[in-house]
């Protein structure tokens, strides 16, 4: 559904903005000696606006009133920036079509678009800022605007090529048909786009363990005649794993969520390496695998059983593939076994804990 969403939005936002670039230059006579100069900078921010509006409805779909509300300055940004490169791209556009330079017309399509693609581009990936928490990590917001630019770069680019391959057959078609070029070629960079956005910017780059039961905080959880090196109580790997709330320190507490890293394999369990140590439960309970859009659970062979997922008790070694929203439990020891009757540990799964207000 979310792919089907960026789709439409790229085509219906490109579509507008060739619109509006047509009424400028048909019925209101403007700068009509210099058609890209008003045709590149309508579909720039068309589709520039477009991709941020839809962005920040498909993160947040069951609040339309906070959608509202931080919408005005990704809006803003957006217009500025398709703006700007609507009228770089035409102004680039019209100095190359000069009868005494000759650039060949696919270059100077594929460069304009170039430009509109990176406009696009760009606000998608500077607006994200203001539209989740998740943008307070600078490697993480450096990382999604990079992404989003070479995407859609990468995508306006195609765009031009696949339109220079389609405008063969059109060419040979009747006169009164020719004109559907323009509209087609720009239907296909918004389509392009919209499917290089729901790509890259799927929310499930990010997953974390939110702490539930068993985590509760209690006036004697430590020990302050202790040292630190000699407590021993629910906590993280540092800098290996880290708070959403930034918090500096390493230990579990209820209500606090558990940034996992894109890839890589971490250990739950008592041993002191554990990259989440918690002392009642065996010395290794189980592996979590962080893989591209997917995590794995593997639980240990001995102490499977120790393990529920959504309240089922696992039965097998069998690793398992874990879902938004799944809770996962964790059953410590007791003086003679694992049971029911020995300390739950629980955690919530989030792949898209970082969406805006998640």
């Amino acid at each position: 559904m979310r792919t089907y969403l960026y789709i439409l939005a790229g085509i219906t936002s490109a579509l507008i903005g060739w619109n509006i670039g047509q009424l400028f230059l048909t019925d209101l006579g403007i700068l009509q000696p210099f058609p890209e100069i008003v045709l590149f900078p309508c579909i720039a921010i068309s589709l520039a606006v477009g991709m941020v509006l839809n962005e920040i409805f498909i993160s947040s779909p069951t609040r339309p009133k906070l959608c509202f509300r931080k919408v005005k300055i990704p809006l803003l940004i957006a217009l500025g920036l398709g703006l700007l490169a609507g009228l770089i791209s035409g102004g680039i556009s019209q100095i190359l079509f000069h009868p005494a330079i000759r650039v060949p017309t696919p270059v100077v399509r594929s460069l304009g678009w170039l430009f509109i693609g990176s406009s696009v581009g760009i606000a998608e990936g500077w607006t994200w800022r203001w539209q989740t928490v998740e943008a307070g990590d600078r490697k993480r917001f450096r990382k999604r605007l990079q992404l989003s630019i070479i995407s859609a770069s990468s995508a306006s680019l195609f765009a031009a090529l696949l339109f220079e391959l389609l405008r063969l057959p059109l060419g040979e078609m009747p006169k009164e048909f020719r004109g559907a070029e323009d509209p087609i070629g720009f239907l296909i960079l918004g389509l392009l786009l919209g499917l290089a956005f729901s790509i890259s910017n799927s929310p499930s780059y990010m997953a974390a363990l939110r702490a539930g039961t068993g985590f509760e905080v209690t006036e004697n959880d430590l020990n302050p005649y202790e040292t630190i090196a000699s407590q021993s109580y629910p906590s993280i790997e540092q800098p290996l794993l880290k708070f959403v709330s930034n918090s500096e320190e390493n230990k579990i507490e209820e209500g606090l969520s558990i940034q996992l890293p894109d890839k890589g394999k971490l250990r739950i369990g008592s041993a002191p390496k554990a990259n989440i140590h918690i002392p009642d439960l065996p010395l290794h309970s189980a592996d979590i695998d962080l893989q591209h859009r997917g995590t794995i659970l593997t639980p240990n062979p001995r102490f499977f059983f120790t393990i529920e997922i959504n309240g089922d008790r696992v039965s097998s070694k069998t690793p398992i593939r874990l879902k938004h929203n799944d809770v996962l439990t964790f059953y410590g020891k007791t003086e003679d076994e694992f049971d029911t009757e020995a300390p739950i540990y629980r955690f919530v799964y989030y792949n898209r804990f970082l969406d805006p207000q998640a």
